[in-house]
């Protein structure tokens, strides 16, 4: 299907999630995307505004069966804002009747597709698929985005596989100073705190108002399916392997999330050289700020928009350890905001187009 720059028709399937329901706000306030379909198979023929009544004024749209012969008849692009192993079974039946993909599943992100296997524990039924998915985090992988965005032009069909949130944070917090070459340890350390809507719509034990109410707790010790993800993308940064220590932590917000990462660098590194190297790498990129020397971000600060904010500090007491903390929307920069940017670029529009950038500050 084909359609002009300024009025490119969207489906999101799976906008009875969080990450789904935000990309359907930020696609009902884009200049050039138009709602042309909103998918969910539990809910449909039920209004989205009874589901979420943020959305009454604003959306009249109800939601349909995520058929992808309807899809590709209504829709240019499709979001699949969907849990993973549900984007193998939609992805190539929408590509193959012409519609772009955006997944935010965790389907496509990993190369191989023994190593997705492993730590999802199904098989991958479409792996000939995993070597034009284009992984979609903009400041590390523009150039790919935007030569998917030349084949989308051309007529074909482009898959993007939009990143995780906590892969995200701990790749913006990281990729610089393994970029340098100042890193002189394989290990990479990502401690991380996520708010309760990271963990999805469907409530759990864990997830109950009472129980994560005034605590914070680390959870997939060892085991998150998010490792590989994050030492496929440092791997491809630094030029080499990259082992990563990852630990996830639930803490009791809504949205937003924090990585704070850890990387031993080399002895003759000083503070002013880290803080230069982070404000030289991102001095040009829209959604994502270095804060001043000795500042760390906080999530309340890009709290419900795609920006992320980075600070650096350097630890020489005893092992020259760099300290890289970046705070990030789980919803935002972590999933919808982002994959709206990547939709941006592979369809030729502004890049940040659409996009909230102001948090509010109270």
């Amino acid at each position: 299907m084909s359609a002009t720059p300024s009025h490119i028709r969207v489906c999101v399937v799976g906008a009875t999630g969080f990450a789904g329901v935000e990309v359907v706000r930020l696609v009902l306030a884009h200049p050039d995307l138009e709602l042309a379909m909103a998918c969910d198979r539990k809910a449909a023929g039920v209004a989205l505004s009874d589901v979420y009544p943020a959305l009454l004024g604003s959306c009249a749209a109800t939601f349909s069966l995520p058929d992808p012969d309807a899809i590709a008849a209504a829709a240019d692009l499709a979001f699949l804002a969907v849990p993973h192993t549900a984007s193998l079974a939609i992805t190539p039946a929408l590509l193959e009747r012409g519609v772009s993909v955006v997944d935010l599943s965790a389907d496509y992100r990993l190369k191989d597709p023994a190593v997705y296997e492993a730590w999802y524990k199904t098989p991958h039924t479409s792996p000939e698929l995993l070597a034009e998915a284009v992984y979609g985090l903009p400041e590390l992988n523009r150039a790919a985005l935007v030569e998917l965005g030349r084949r989308r032009a051309s007529g074909k069909p482009v898959l993007v596989a939009a990143p995780g949130c906590y892969p995200t944070a701990t790749a913006l917090a990281a990729a610089p100073a393994l970029e340098a070459g100042i890193v002189t340890s394989s290990l990479v350390v990502s401690d991380a705190k996520s708010g309760v809507s990271g963990a999805g719509r469907k409530p759990s034990e864990r997830t109950h108002f009472c129980h994560a109410s005034d605590s914070v707790e680390a959870y997939g010790v060892g085991s998150h399916r998010h490792t590989p993800e994050m030492e496929q993308t440092l791997s491809a940064v630094a030029g080499s392997p990259v082992d990563v220590v990852f630990t996830p932590h639930l803490v009791p917000l809504k949205r937003g999330l924090v990585a704070t990462v850890y990387l031993e660098v080399a002895p003759e590194v000083t503070p002013d050289q880290v803080q230069a190297i982070y404000e030289d790498r991102y001095r040009d990129e829209a959604l994502v700020s270095v804060l001043p020397a000795h500042a760390m971000p906080s999530c309340a600060s890009v709290a419900g928009t795609a920006r992320a904010q980075v600070g650096v500090a350097l630890d020489a007491r005893r092992r020259h350890v760099l300290v890289a903390s970046a705070a990030i929307d789980n919803l935002g920069k972590g999933a919808a905001a982002q994959a709206v940017q990547c939709a941006n670029l592979v369809c030729g529009l502004p890049e940040t187009a659409g996009l909230d950038f102001v948090a509010p500050v109270v």
